[in-house]
């Protein structure tokens, strides 16, 4: 098994989208990149941490590629703005990679080269590549918290 780390605005949604995907054997919603540590949801609203909220992915390799995983990642979220996703303002809803190793980290940099030179956005991938830090797990009300609900995403109606 292998842990990626993405952010990629409100972490409800992301979860949701990466639990879906065969090959991925778990997820959990928390805080990455920050100064304080174990923070709270309310600390990590306040803008003040400079953690952003990310999901941890657990992956087999065999059944799914970190490639793969990043693909999904790009597919699913505006990778041009710059702290913020929708209506979600904040340091802490930044698009963001959080690499466990330098094979994680070059594949990030080589996917994010090809989405800035494909086309795809007028404006260039905001998508920020760091490497990992502590992973502070979200309180639990928040995990799987769509689909203890019965939703399938956050995403607003267009």
């Amino acid at each position: 098994m292998e842990k990626a780390t993405f952010g990629a605005g409100c972490f409800w949604g992301v979860e949701a989208v990466f639990r879906r995907q065969n090959g991925v054997k778990n997820t959990a919603v928390g805080y990455m990149g920050g100064k304080t540590a174990n923070p709270t949801y309310e600390d990590v609203c306040s803008d003040e941490t400079g953690h952003a909220e990310v999901v941890q992915v657990e992956f087999n390799p065999a059944e799914i590629s970190y490639e793969h995983l990043l693909e999904i990642f790009w597919q699913n979220h505006d990778p041009t703005q710059l702290n913020r996703q929708g209506p979600d303002t904040g340091t802490q809803y930044r698009s963001v990679i959080f690499y466990d190793t330098e094979t994680q980290k070059k594949a990030a940099e080589a996917s994010k080269t090809a989405l800035n030179n494909s086309g795809k956005y007028k404006k260039p991938v905001a998508t920020e590549i760091s490497p990992a830090k502590t992973f502070y797990k979200a309180e639990d009300y928040h995990q799987q918290y769509l689909e203890k609900r019965g939703l399938a995403s956050c995403h607003l109606p267009s």
